[in-house]
């Protein structure tokens, strides 16, 4: 699941600033933000590529200084580059005119009925996501992809409880106006 080019790119570019512990790093923290990424992506390409991101800008931030919470440092670098992809992509199909085409993993226990409709929907999702601000985004990925709690989500980004519920009040209502103006409504 781990990516070999990343280890080596951010074990190049930690030790020419003297880091020693950064594969430790990598190999404790990575297989959590490929998931995040994967999640929030939904296909693997995507995912490593957004991890390669994660890791090379945990990097740039630890040069800033001491870093004493990684995995959430790792998590909420995750999403920004997470979402940054998403708009990127999004921005590509709007200059393209293709249409998004993300690649869909199926359970054999689902029917294909279902399993087209749970694509579509995530498709729509990705699509919606993109469109939110970046805070928004950021909190709605970090509820609901990454199943963080209003407290955990207010410490890590150092907001209050309540600020963190209408911040996702207003990103779930912002999700609901796009994904019925795109023809998505699932309730």
């Amino acid at each position: 699941m781990l990516c070999c080019k990343t280890v080596a790119w951010c074990d190049y570019i930690c030790e020419s600033a003297g880091m020693t512990a950064w594969e430790t790093i990598v190999h404790e923290h990575g297989p959590a933000v490929w998931r995040t990424a994967y999640r929030l992506l939904g296909n693997r390409s995507d995912a490593d590529e957004c991890m390669q991101d994660v890791f090379i800008a945990a990097v740039v931030v630890s040069r800033r200084g001491p870093v004493h919470n990684w995995p959430a440092l790792l998590k909420k670098l995750a999403v920004l580059r997470g979402v940054d992809h998403l708009r990127r992509r999004a921005r590509d199909v709007l200059r393209n005119d293709n249409g998004i085409r993300l690649s869909e993993t199926v359970s054999r226990d689902v029917s294909p009925d279902v399993a087209a409709q749970d694509g579509e929907l995530a498709e729509h999702l990705r699509w919606a996501l993109a469109k939110l601000s970046s805070r928004q985004a950021e909190v709605a990925c970090l509820r609901y992809l990454s199943e963080m709690t209003y407290e955990e989500i207010s410490q890590k980004l150092q907001i209050s409880v309540r600020h963190v519920g209408v911040v996702l009040s207003r990103a779930r209502e912002k999700l609901r106006e796009l994904l019925k103006e795109r023809g998505a409504d699932h309730g």
